[in-house]
């Protein structure tokens, strides 16, 4: 093949081009000869860029905390026994436990009530400061209408799920919603995923849990995630129980 044919090869479509209107996914990339057209290829380096980013970042406290003023709850920041992003990463069972200066913090703050709201950075505190208080927006004066009583709302730095559990049992909650960023993927860097377990105690493994996954501008609408947290968490109090055991039946849901 001649340079000037190289030069002017076009980007031959793939026959499933059609499909890419219904995912994120990467399908259907086409070709240029034999390799991967220089468009995709440089789409998919910053979209690792952006989940590199992602796993790296941090909960915006001064930012998350200007907007869950608005709920007049006290609001508490603690962190886990891991003491940096790159110590996290590598010890994942740390980030389930409390780092001991804030069980103290949380002691003086026992008051059993119903629900206990974690807000956790995971692997990915961008989807927290980008969609957390707009879907508590929604949910939290749905809680509020069936009067059920919330302890103070927690802001969890180097957090992974079940620090919800540790964290719940101090401050005696029945049940715990946990908002977290999920891990990012080359489709989705800010995505957000909510656990919910009841009467929560440390040691708790993921079959004791409810998860809702996917929640972003593309994904899971904040009004849908908000009514399925609702009905969840509602469902979780009247039959005390979850995870495997509590089953999504409201079909206006899905």
């Amino acid at each position: 093949m001649s340079e000037k044919e190289i030069i002017t090869q076009t980007v031959q479509q793939d026959p499933w081009q059609h499909l890419k209107q219904f995912t994120r996914a990467r399908i259907a990339l086409g070709r240029t000869g034999n390799a991967v057209p220089l468009k995709e290829t440089l789409q998919f380096k910053l979209a690792h860029a952006y989940a590199k980013d992602a796993v790296f970042s941090a909960l915006d406290i001064p930012l998350l905390l200007q907007q869950l003023a608005v709920f007049d709850q006290t609001v508490l920041t603690v962190k886990s026994q891991n003491t940096n992003r790159q110590h996290y990463l590598q010890r994942p069972d740390l980030g389930r436990k409390l780092a001991s200066i804030d069980e103290q913090q949380l002691q003086s703050h026992i008051k059993e009530s119903d629900i206990a709201i974690v807000i956790a950075d995971g692997l990915s505190a961008t989807a927290i400061n980008l969609h957390a208080a707009a879907i508590l927006g929604l949910l939290i004066p749905l809680l509020r209408e069936k009067q059920f009583s919330l302890a103070p709302l927690v802001l969890a730095e180097q957090a992974r799920v079940a620090l919800g559990d540790e964290i719940a049992a101090f401050l005696k909650a029945k049940l715990v919603i946990v908002f977290i960023g999920e891990r990012p993927g080359l489709s989705v860097s800010d995505s957000l995923g909510v656990y919910i377990t009841y009467n929560p105690s440390p040691g708790f493994t993921d079959e004791k849990r409810n998860c809702i996954s996917n929640i972003h501008g593309e994904g899971l609408s904040y009004e849908g995630a908000a009514r399925k947290i609702d009905y969840l968490v509602s469902e979780s109090l009247r039959l005390q129980l979850s995870g495997v055991q509590l089953k999504d039946n409201d079909l206006l849901l899905i």
